[in-house]
């Protein structure tokens, strides 16, 4: 009886020694990623470990948009344009997407832009009989350059229906070089008829909560959006660049603040996306530097050559 008491003593105390020896758990990823390497550059990332995530970002500003994968498992998710963020010059959301803790801000920036159903930071869709019609989640991409200076790439959106009156498709361009808070969009839209398109690009009315300021300035093609501060994470600011000379007509549905656009299937136009965060980089601080600097932002509409 005393032997078995002291043999239950010693395995006693080697499975304490063994808890106390044991490491500390680590949070999500985060504590297995290794240090960013601190240089500036531009980049474009594919999330295949979410659902096919496309992320792109520069030194300034960063985005994502969803995979086709996305829509079954998190039904309904949509086209429009996701904006992070951003308070280091090197790239992060493909480190911080990892940890599955990117809502928030692990000191390096964070997603607190809710995109839901709407267009988000420069999505579009197409405006028919005052509703606008909008593509799911892209559906193929192609990189086409991935280096320190630029992020390149273009992506495809299957068909969908505009009523029932026609099927629209789109292929984009996306653009993002370093040193600027604005995505180039090179969009070609087609149709199964050749009648002209009315498109709309949007931003999002509620996705950093409810409120904010719009600024728009016609002549210039500027819309302009800063949004409502939030005492935890800040604000976030978006703005759209068009040529001014397509402009049809300027609206809003429940979602969606929209420049409307006069386009004709399978002729490609330009336009421009931007956003910033109030503590990130660009130090935005107020809604008249945010509208200032986009409406200096240098923006060429010429289309590009085959």
């Amino acid at each position: 009886m005393y032997r078995n008491r002291i043999t239950g003593l010693i395995v006693l105390t080697i499975c304490a020694l063994a808890v106390t020896r044991a490491p500390a758990q680590e949070t999500p990823s985060q504590a297995r990623l290794p240090p960013p390497d601190p240089a500036a550059r531009a980049t474009v990332t594919l999330a295949d470990y979410r659902y096919d995530d496309l992320m792109w970002e520069n030194d300034r500003t960063a985005h994502r948009i969803y995979g086709h994968a996305l829509e079954a498992a998190e039904p309904p998710s949509g086209s429009g344009i996701d904006s992070w963020g951003k308070k280091v010059v090197w790239p992060y959301m493909d480190r911080q997407l990892r940890t599955r803790d990117y809502h928030n801000d692990l000191g390096e920036g964070l997603d607190f832009y809710n995109v839901g159903q709407g267009r988000g930071a420069g999505g579009l869709g197409i405006w028919y009989d005052n509703k606008l019609w909008t593509s799911r989640n892209y559906k193929a991409y192609r990189i086409l350059k991935n280096s320190p200076e630029i992020a390149d790439f273009e992506v495809e959106y299957a068909p969908w229906p505009v009523d029932v009156s026609r099927r629209v498709w789109e292929k984009r361009r996306f653009t993002l070089p370093l040193g600027t808070h604005f995505t180039r969009m090179v969009s070609t839209l087609s149709a199964d008829n050749p009648e002209p398109l009315i498109v709309g690009i949007g931003i999002g009315k509620r996705t950093t909560g409810t409120g904010g300021d719009l600024t728009v300035v016609r002549e210039q093609g500027l819309i302009s959006w800063w949004g409502p501060d939030d005492p935890v994470r800040g604000r976030m600011a978006v703005a759209l660049r068009v040529d001014p000379s397509m402009i049809a007509d300027l609206r809003q549905d429940a979602d969606n603040y929209l420049v409307l656009l006069r386009v004709t299937p399978g002729k490609t136009f330009v336009y421009y996306s931007g956003s910033a965060w109030s503590r990130g980089q660009g130090g935005f601080t107020t809604r008249a530097a945010w509208d200032a600097h986009a409406a200096a932002e240098p923006v060429d509409f010429a289309v590009p050559g085959p």
